[in-house]
């Protein structure tokens, strides 16, 4: 494992058996939600995962951190496979590596002033007496732009940027090298989106943290990613340097998703304009055989449908799932800023 590398996931399996009970009652069927993920996270970068709802981003997130067991797998964290860590290990590696949820209003504990929120992974790891993890909380609420004085605040006396920020406090604590934030902006509004980002971003740049942030919103990844990974029903179809997946996507499901992405000026937009996919996205408990993106493929063939396409690597430098990969460059307009 190189020295640059944060964290590495390694064919990343995830299934969820269905309540459906076949031959000596065991489930005949499972929800293949995350199915065969492999990804390089490197130090002090951010890498982006995109992909329509569904698709299995915020499993993933939880099987990186460990909240959930994978099926089969590893995940190297600074070259420790923690998928074999449990007891004492596992707790020392959540200092390394946590997490910021989506809804800043169901992670935060309404009992609970935010004082006490944010001094959970101390006091939960041992790590500091009430005196000094209070001393650290404030630290930390001011570190993330909110007010000290507010300490003994309840989270409903709070917005929802405000809660978000404090989920961002709590996931600081333990000083983590890596952060995994699970949509953590979605549920904001615009403007309080551009702030989140841009705090994220200093906190990177300050503290040098690697991080895995997750959306749907493609002009959010492109704003504040290195890497970009594009998931389709469990599987990644794409990824590679931001920049050149979005100026030149390989993957036709890739293509369809940004030109989906609107852009003040239509007419600046590259390739064949909006492309409309057909059909709903196959199920996870039964993909399709072959390509899982043939169903809504425009370039499908009867080679799609006999074999799966393997991660191959571009001239590029991408790495692209696809038979036949696009060339045709597309373009969505500036980053937001």
């Amino acid at each position: 494992m190189s020295s640059d590398v944060a964290l590495q996931a390694v064919d990343l399996v995830k299934h969820f058996p269905t309540g459906s009970k076949g031959l000596l009652g065991r489930p005949d069927k499972s929800v293949r939600a995350v199915d065969g993920v492999s990804f390089t996270l490197r130090k002090g970068k951010t890498l982006g995962i995109v992909g329509e709802s569904g698709c299995g981003k915020s499993t993933l997130a939880r099987v990186v951190t460990r909240l959930i067991e994978p099926t089969s797998g590893n995940i190297l964290l600074d070259g420790v496979d923690i998928t074999k860590t449990s007891g004492k290990d596992l707790r020392n590696m959540r200092r390394q590596m946590q997490m910021i949820f989506q809804d800043p209003v169901s992670s935060l504990n309404p009992r609970h002033s935010v004082g006490q929120i944010i001094a959970m992974p101390l006091r939960v790891q041992g790590l500091l007496d009430e005196e000094h993890s209070n001393e650290r909380v404030k630290e930390l609420m001011k570190l993330v732009g909110l007010n000290p004085e507010h300490f003994n605040r309840y989270p409903h006396e709070f917005s929802g940027g405000q809660r978000q920020r404090i989920g961002i406090a709590r996931s600081l604590a333990l000083n983590p090298t890596v952060i995994v934030a699970d949509e953590p902006v979605s549920a904001l509004d615009v403007s309080v989106q551009a702030q989140i980002l841009n705090l994220l971003e200093r906190l990177q740049s300050d503290l040098g943290l690697s991080m895995i942030f997750i959306a749907h919103d493609l002009s959010v990844v492109r704003h504040i990613a290195d890497d970009v990974a594009v998931m389709y029903l469990g599987k990644i179809v794409e990824i590679g340097p931001a920049e050149e997946v979005y100026a030149s996507p390989a993957h036709p499901y890739t293509k369809a998703l940004l030109s989906a992405v609107p852009i003040h000026d239509p007419s600046e937009r590259g390739g064949p304009g909006r492309i409309r996919l057909q059909g709903d996205v196959p199920s996870p408990i039964d993909p399709p055989s072959g390509c899982r993106f043939r169903t809504r493929c425009w370039k499908a063939t009867d080679l799609c449908g006999a074999v799966e396409p393997p991660l191959q690597a571009e001239a590029s430098g991408r790495v692209v799932a696809c038979h036949f990969p696009e060339e045709t460059p597309v373009s969505i307009g500036k980053s937001p800023e």
